[in-house]
């Protein structure tokens, strides 16, 4: 039998103290499980195995998990992935398989456009789910019935780079020399004032951004935008920093917390307008269910709106403050995101086109000059949403959560 290979790590991240309801925010917890065996086929002389990737993102009640699973063995025309849960996870939603749940017992079914598997192709799919006393990630997988054991040993392995983004250790969450750097304590009103305004980039609805006294990251006060469907519900805060000359890498750490899972149709809740569209917008937002850039001069996305391109992206979680962090090289085009202290492979764009990732994205070779940094909500289709946003950090050096 082949050498059999695990691997199991898990991170904690703790918020800040938050007030009041804020205080029902938990800390994010994420994990990941890789397992690699081999196991004879029923009535074959063959050894077919699998390898699966359970990475998941963990909040108190709930969480996603983006799973990958790689076929070892001779090729396969549909699969069907089974694990069992150790906690009293319920699995609520999924996307790019037919996942059904039966107890503990769990099994994920190949869709039309993933069911080829060639020997040592992978393909991505993810869940979301509830969870009450515990979440442990299962260790216990199958592909069509083969087990994937492990021993539980691997090698260390260290997160892959590209210039201009953070090193492996994670940076520290101060400012340091950030130009701009608010938890909102200076705002005296319920109105956006002083370094903040209200301002709706296209038209103006329904749509308002308050000064939030009863929800909070850090401190007392954060930036509440009521979001509202419909293109013409524009509405955001907009910082009055100048972001022209801040680089040659422009990194922006928030911390953000909204209602109402992404929709299938087009959002924003970041907007950048960029010089080196015209004063179009660098926009980051979410598209089927998932986070995402996109380009206001070309409406190009990243990653690719394909199944597998969502599927390397990730939900942004609902009811929990999340610290999302991302650097846009202003010589270059390229940019990278991270939710919390996961780098998304999906939002992750390093100057050479990947199918189904940046490939669209590269078309456009002029480096971004993003010249501000507007926080709200605006909707191309369906959705409303609630948002907070709290310690927002903009500066040329990484800012950690």
């Amino acid at each position: 039998m082949p050498a059999l290979l695990a691997r199991c790590t898990r991170w904690l991240r703790r918020p800040w103290t938050a007030a009041a309801t804020a205080l029902a925010a938990t800390a994010a917890l994420a994990s990941a499980v890789s397992l690699l065996g081999a196991a004879p086929a029923s009535g074959a002389g063959t050894t077919p195995g699998c390898r699966v990737d359970y990475t998941v993102n963990q909040w108190t009640g709930g969480y996603t998990a983006q799973i990958r699973v790689t076929n070892l063995g001779p090729a396969l025309n549909g699969w069907r992935l089974a694990w069992t849960y150790g906690g009293d996870q319920h699995i609520t939603s999924a996307w790019n398989a037919t996942v059904t749940q039966t107890g503990h017992s769990v099994t994920a079914v190949s869709t039309d456009w993933n069911a080829a598997l060639a020997s040592g192709a992978g393909t991505d799919f993810g869940i979301q789910g509830t969870w009450q006393s515990a979440d442990p990630a299962p260790t216990d997988f199958s592909l069509n019935g083969a087990p994937c054991a492990g021993d539980g040993s691997v090698p260390p392995t260290t997160p892959p780079t590209t210039p201009g983004t953070p090193p492996p250790t994670d940076p520290p969450a101060d400012c340091g020399g950030a130009v701009l750097c608010t938890g909102f304590e200076d705002q005296a009103g319920t109105s956006p004032s002083g370094d903040w305004h209200f301002t709706a980039p296209d038209c103006q609805g329904t749509g308002t951004a308050t000064v939030d006294t009863a929800v909070a990251h850090s401190g007392t006060r954060s930036v509440r935008v009521d979001g509202r469907a419909g293109y013409c519900n524009h509405a955001f805060v907009a910082a009055t920093a100048d972001l022209s000359s801040v680089g040659p890498v422009l990194y922006v750490r928030l911390w953000i917390r909204h209602t109402t899972p992404l929709p299938s149709s087009h959002v924003t809740f970041v907007s950048l307008p960029d010089s080196a569209q015209g004063g179009r917008a660098l926009r980051v937002g979410g598209q089927n269910g998932a986070l995402q850039w996109n380009r206001e001069s070309d409406d190009a996305t990243l990653p690719a709106q394909s199944p597998a391109g969502v599927a390397l992206s990730r939900p942004l979680p609902t009811g929990s403050w999340q610290c999302l962090r991302f650097a846009v090289d202003t010589s270059a085009p390229k940019l990278d995101t991270w939710l919390g202290n996961e780098q998304v492979p999906g939002l992750h764009a390093d100057g050479v086109p990947t199918q189904d990732v940046d490939q669209q994205w590269l078309s456009r070779t002029t480096p971004p000059r993003p010249t501000a940094l507007r926080l709200g909500w605006e909707s191309y289709g369906t959705g409303d949403d609630t948002l907070w946003f709290d310690d927002v950090a903009v500066g040329s050096s990484p800012i950690g959560c």
